[in-house]
Order: C-alpha cells, then sequence, then structure tokens
C-alpha cells in the first residue's frame, strides 16, 4: 500500500470538517511489540513510554487554539472536535479511536495546535496493539505498510555547537536572579525557572527517528515525544487521565552522577536531606495538589519524595494520584490548564516568576517547558512536561536547559545543572 506522508496544510478543525471524518480502530495482532519510533519515522508524532504509546503520519484534522491554553474554552475546543468525529472502536482503550496529539508552547496564550493523525498506531502496558485510521467519509483500511519507514540515508558526523550566552553571562543572570530573589516580598518572587539555549548545527540533515533510537536507549523509563520537530525524553509527568484516575509526577532537585555506585548512593541521600532541594521540591508538590484537589474525590500526596534515577542525574520526585469526581470527570486538557505552568519550569508566585523570564531570558522557549501529549475523544491523555528535548529542522538543532533559582543558589553550580541536562539531548544527538 501507498505510504502515508506529511500534509503541508491540513484544515483546520471546523466542527463541519470533523463531522465529515471517520475513525476506525481494530486490534493488531502482531508477533512483537510495534516499534513506535520506527513508525512514526522522521515526519510523524510520537509519544511513548515504557508501557506503551502512539505513534502517527499525516493529519486528518488540525485542531487550532489561537488563544492556547490561556483561553478557557480550549479544552471544549479539543473535545468537541473529537467528538464530533464519527468513530467505529473496537477496543474503546484509552488512545484508540481518534486522538489529538501536540507540543504546546510554554506561554500558556501562545497559538497552539494538536494534530489528529490520518494513522495511528497504539499499545499499552498489557501488549495490546491497535491501529486507527482516519478519513472522510469511509475510513480507509490500511495495514502496517501504510507506516513504512523512510530509505535510510546518511546521519550528519561533522558538528559544531555554539550558545547565545557565554559561561560568563550566564553566571551573571543568575546572580542578578538571586538578588532579586532574596529581595522577598519587594521582588514578588521566592523562585524562578531560568534556561540556557545551546544550538548545534551539523554538516547533514539530522533524522529525528535515529536521535529518538539513541534516547530510547539512553533512558528507556523516560517518555519519549515528536511533534513537528520537537523532540525529547521527559523524565516528568505533568499529568495523566486514564477514566476517574489522576496522576502527575513532579520532579525538582537534581544531583550529578559520578560512576561510583557508594559515592552516588551517599548523594542521593544528601538531596533526600538537602533543605534547599526539599523545600524547592515541596513547592512544586504543593502546586500541583493545590490544582488538583478541588477536582478529586481523594488525593494522595507523599510527604516525602523518592530519588528519581536516570543515566546521568537523580531527581526528587512525588508521585501524586487521586480520583477525580464528576460524571464525566474533567479531561486531560482540562487538567493540563489547571497545572501548567507549575513551579519546576516556571516560578513562585507564577505571575512574577513569567514576567521576570520574558525580562531577562535572551531567546522565546518556544514548546521547551510546554507541555507535550496526546488526549482521545473520552478525555483520556497523557502529558509530559517538554524538557530534555531538542527543536530539530534540517541540520540544525535548538536544545534549552532550565534550572531552578533561589535565594540561596549558586550561579556556578546552577550552570553545571544546566551542563548536565544538556548532555541528555546532545549524547543523543552529537555522534561524531
Amino acid at each position: 500500500m501507498t505510504a502515508i506522508a506529511p500534509i503541508p496544510s491540513p484544515r483546520p478543525a471546523d466542527q463541519a470538517a470533523a463531522r465529515s471524518l471517520v475513525a476506525r480502530t481494530v486490534p493488531l495482532d502482531l508477533p512483537q511489540r510495534p516499534d513506535l519510533v520506527s513508525l512514526a519515522g522522521d515526519d510523524g508524532l510520537l509519544f511513548a513510554g515504557p508501557d506503551g504509546g502512539l505513534a502517527g503520519r499525516g493529519a486528518a484534522l488540525v485542531i487550532d487554539l489561537p488563544g492556547g491554553l490561556g483561553d478557557l474554552g480550549a479544552a471544549d475546543t479539543v473535545a468537541d472536535a473529537l467528538a464530533a468525529i464519527a468513530t467505529d472502536d473496537e477496543l474503546r482503550l484509552p488512545g484508540c479511536g481518534p486522538v489529538a496529539i501536540g507540543a504546546l508552547p510554554f506561554e500558556r496564550d501562545r497559538p497552539s495546535r494538536l494534530v489528529v493523525p490520518r494513522v495511528l498506531v497504539g499499545v499499552d502496558a498489557t501488549g495490546q496493539a491497535w491501529l486507527t485510521t482516519v478519513g472522510e467519509g469511509e475510513a480507509p483500511r490500511l495495514g502496517l505498510d501504510a507506516l513504512s519507514p523512510p530509505a535510510p540515508r546518511p546521519s550528519p558526523d561533522s558538528f559544531t555547537l555554539r550558545s547565545g550566552q557565554s559561561h560568563a553571562e550566564w553566571c551573571e543572570m543568575v546572580a542578578a536572579a538571586v538578588d532579586a530573589v532574596q529581595g522577598g516580598p519587594a521582588s514578588g518572587m521566592d523562585k524562578v525557572v531560568l534556561a540556557r539555549e545551546v544550538v548545534v548545527e551539523a554538516n547533514r540533515p539530522i533524522h529525528p527517528s535515529t536521535v529518538l533510537a539513541r534516547l530510547r536507549s539512553l533512558y528507556p523509563s523516560c517518555m519519549l515525544f515528536c511533534v513537528d520537530g520537537y523532540l525529547g525524553a521527559s523524565p516528568e509527568l505533568l499529568v495523566s487521565r486514564m477514566g476517574h484516575a489522576v496522576r502527575s509526577h513532579p520532579l525538582a532537585g537534581t544531583i550529578a552522577h559520578s560512576g561510583d555506585p557508594a559515592v552516588d548512593q551517599a548523594m542521593a541521600a544528601g538531596l533526600l536531606a538537602s533543605a534547599k532541594e526539599r523545600h524547592e521540591h515541596r513547592v512544586v508538590v504543593e502546586a500541583v495538589a493545590a490544582a488538583l484537589a478541588p477536582l478529586c474525590e481523594d488525593l494522595a500526596v507523599p510527604d516525602s519524595p523518592t530519588i528519581v534515577t536516570l543515566r546521568n542525574v537523580s531527581h526528587l520526585g512525588t508521585l501524586v494520584t487521586g480520583t477525580l469526581h464528576g460524571e464525566p470527570p474533567p479531561d486531560a486538557l482540562s487538567l493540563l490548564a489547571r497545572l501548567h505552568p507549575t513551579p519546576a519550569v516556571g516560578g513562585v508566585p507564577s505571575a512574577d516568576a513569567l514576567a521576570y523570564i520574558r525580562a531577562v531570558e535572551p531567546f522565546d522557549r518556544g514548546p521547551y517547558a510546554g507541555p507535550v501529549g496526546w488526549m482521545d475523544a473520552r478525555g483520556d491523555g497523557v502529558w509530559a512536561v517538554g524538557i530534555r528535548s531538542a527543536s530539530v529542522s534540517g541540520s540544525t538543532a535548538r536544545l534549552v536547559a532550565g534550572v531552578g533559582i533561589v535565594a540561596d543558589s549558586v550561579p556556578e553550580a546552577e550552570l553545571a545543572e544546566t551542563q548536565l541536562k544538556l548532555q541528555a539531548l546532545l549524547a543523543a544527538v552529537v555522534r561524531p
């Protein structure tokens, strides 16, 4: 069958366009779990974790959000568009039927969009796989060969790196932020998250599917994503909604690994004991809990964080779980709109920190630290924080990493933390 190519200018999501579409989901009986990274290819859509995920190609519908998440009707716009698509779904599992996938900007009020793929392959934690096709009239009956990957192309083998700020300039910016935070109520801020940008230029096009395959090997516990060239491996779950069950796993507080297990164990114990790191982490957890609590019959918030270990760093993490009330319960995008941005990527208080970021950061974050994920027609969905990420276009990759600045932050230590976080993507992008 003919492979599904990307559509340069898909139709906007008005109700008439959505009502002309039919989505058909059928189970797949496969000898092994589908390789979602390969199926998404270089031009597709991907959101996949260790327990399953989604890979899509083409665009049956684009759902425009001119006011971004800042528009109070954004979640309804997406839900109404998905509901207007006629659906034939044999499985009725989360991620089946029509699904909207997107990477939203960090700035809540920026125009954004979500895409309903023409062809979507999904797999869940049990290994159940499915194929969804979306088209006009009668949805096309396609097989996995419709998602055939592109022919192999040579990867780049020469790279140059440049930063928008020197180390000295970055440290000066952090020192100024520390002074602002130390101003206490006069400054309006208790914490602000500042980010650094590094640009990689290669001698040939950078292939997203190759970078994602490397990230999967390096960070198997993370959530892989790719939307419009924005890709990464996020360790941080912003929100998951499956029926009435809601989960969030905020991270804040970071240490590097030494390579010596005994030393790393001692450093992890120090991270757990650090008053500074515990305070910074608790601020994020309390913000998440405050946003979710009014919507829940019950909400479990552990008193103490745990250590989340990745390849080169460890974080403090707290898994927040709850049961949503209401019938139907709030959908995933409504929950997302209540949570983003958390203090982990913006600061405290949010309005003051965001204003400070706009004033001092010398670049536009774009989708960095924004939400990336999906929602289906039942309102189920998963959204990660768009960190450990890069925006790839041709032979250029733009990497961004951020750190939380509080009253006792040390500029040189914060610089070192950005280098650790940038290394996550550099290890997958730069292969000389």
